[in-house]
């Protein structure tokens, strides 16, 4: 049974291997280089972290059995400068880097920046199933707008979102690749 909660610090590691698989050039773009083991290193030292805009306290996770297979980091949209300014500092100081990276989200929605599903356990529902948790939770209970950003090159996560309700609002342009601007209102 797939069961859905706010992500604990046990987790760091298990989250920070699936957010890579769904940013890993963002991700090497950040460190600059494509290393795995220093991606991963990067977004564990930021999901153990409060304050930024990978943290525990921005994911839920998908788990069977004990096992984290799945996970979405969604956070205010308005909060992106104060969220990011901590992932700016750690790339500044532990990777020598100085990035300026373009702004996917606004105020006025709750910004789903990442969600993954472990490659072992894609096709069981466990994407769909973290977005209609994340629907329920912020759009039903809380009455809030959600918001995503889906590769142009990606028409069957697209085409997910679509069935679940978003609705396409714009493009961005966002490290270089175009992206459909998707939104879910209450």
């Amino acid at each position: 049974m797939i069961h859905i909660r706010a992500a604990q610090p046990q987790d760091a590691s298990a989250i920070a291997e699936l957010m890579l698989y769904a940013m890993q050039d963002i991700v090497y773009y950040f460190i600059g280089e494509e290393n795995a083991q220093k991606a991963t290193t990067f977004l564990q030292t930021l999901i153990s972290q409060t304050g930024n805009q990978y943290s525990l306290e921005n994911t839920i996770v998908a788990e069977v059995d004990g096992v984290v297979l799945g996970q979405l980091c969604c956070y205010p949209g308005e909060d992106i400068i104060s969220l990011r300014a901590p992932v700016l500092a750690e790339l500044a100081e532990n990777y020598a880097r100085s990035i300026d990276p373009e702004i996917e989200t606004q105020a006025g929605e709750m910004y789903i920046d990442s969600l993954a599903v472990s490659p072992l356990a894609r096709g069981r529902g466990i994407g769909k199933m973290l977005l209609l948790y994340a629907i329920d939770l912020y759009c039903t209970r809380q009455h809030k707008t959600l918001g995503l950003l889906v590769d142009r090159d990606n028409p069957q996560a697209k085409k997910l979102y679509l069935q679940l309700g978003f609705r396409e609002v714009g493009h961005k342009s966002v490290f270089g690749k175009e992206m459909f601007h998707l939104q879910f209102s209450p």
